[in-house]
């Protein structure tokens, strides 16, 4: 590991100036995905500056029935909250589905948005990656990809976003804030991720140096009938091979409205705006709900080893919608 510097942050003011003086430093809350990529060598950061001590850990209601979320929430906290459980259970079963309970233990809402996309060969610094240098290649395309990217991905990169939490994010229409050395502001969760087109190095829009400080939900009443669904390739904790957000509301065997959202299947947490058009207003039957992932799925385009990934998520859309109309209907 590169000899580094360590410093707690006062303040948020204090911590966004400490980076802004050093490009090379980063912020440390949890450090599961940044202290890994640090002893592979990945991650040679100058400086990490601690910001686990900042006023950034509470979970509060929002006038309009809304919710935020402190950055240094840890998922294990957030996944238990009262509120979260109630009114997003999606974002309950994301949480509880990702990592160990050790890891939720440490592990903060702020850091879970920023790991990295990443597989084998990005953490292997004896193989070509245009995501640790740019131009080197995507050794992925060739060789080791049954769980890569399906939807989004280009010839310069096909890793797929680990996070399960950014997966529900994403449906509920999430907004992340954020502090820079120019003051606050704000992304939407769906411009948070960038495409991976032909700099895959780039994976967000955050300003350089920028501090996530909280990110507030919008008020939702179809989420409170939503569910989290992840398929993965042993029982104990591991990364998707897929995995689906969504939250149905039903009247009178319609769908009134829909959020859908899935992981494990592009560079980014994929919302599946096609297969939401296609639902709305359209009958809650298995046929539609077939047709729905049917249209998503038409922009697929699997490598040599994950065309699998394709029927998995159509039958993750139809089997959870299933579940949620039939609950809809009692």
């Amino acid at each position: 590991m590169r000899e580094f510097a360590y410093q707690k942050a006062a303040d948020v003011s204090g911590a966004v100036a400490l980076l802004d003086a050093d490009p090379e430093a980063r912020f440390l809350a949890g450090g599961t995905n940044l202290v890994d990529l640090m002893k592979s060598g990945v991650e040679r950061p100058t400086r990490l500056v601690d910001v686990r001590q900042l006023p950034l850990d509470r979970v509060e209601s929002t006038p309009d029935g809304g919710l935020r979320i402190g950055a240094t929430v840890t998922n294990s906290d957030l996944a238990v909250h009262p509120d979260v459980r109630r009114r997003y259970p999606m974002l309950a079963q994301a949480l509880l589905a990702g990592a160990s309970g050790q890891l939720r233990n440490m592990a903060t809402v702020g850091g879970n948005l920023l790991q990295r996309t990443r597989c084998g060969y990005f953490t292997d610094l004896t193989k070509p990656c245009n995501k640790r240098t740019p131009g080197s290649g995507c050794p992925a395309i060739r060789g080791e990809h049954h769980n890569h990217a399906v939807l989004g991905a280009s010839s310069h990169c096909v890793a797929v976003h680990p996070s399960d939490m950014a997966v529900a994010l994403a449906a509920l229409d999430a907004v992340v804030h954020f502090e820079t050395a120019d003051g606050p502001d704000a992304l939407p969760i769906g411009w948070l991720y960038l495409p991976v087109d032909e700099t895959p190095h780039r994976e967000t829009a955050l300003p350089p140096g920028a501090l996530i400080t909280h990110v507030s939900l919008p008020p939702a009443p179809v989420a409170a009938r939503s569910r989290y669904r992840k398929v993965r390739e042993r029982a104990s904790y591991a990364f998707a091979i897929g995995s689906i957000a969504a939250a149905l509301d039903v009247r009178d065997g319609v769908v009134h409205d829909v959020r859908l959202a899935y992981g494990a299947v592009a560079s980014r947490p994929w919302r599946a705006q096609a297969a939401e058009r296609v639902l709305a207003g359209a009958s809650a039957d298995a046929e539609t709900f077939a047709a729905a992932a049917d249209a998503e799925l038409a922009a697929a385009r699997p490598l040599a080893h994950n065309e699998y990934k394709v029927t998995l998520m159509r039958n993750l859309t139809v089997a959870v919608l299933s579940e949620l109309a039939e609950e809809a209907g009692r």
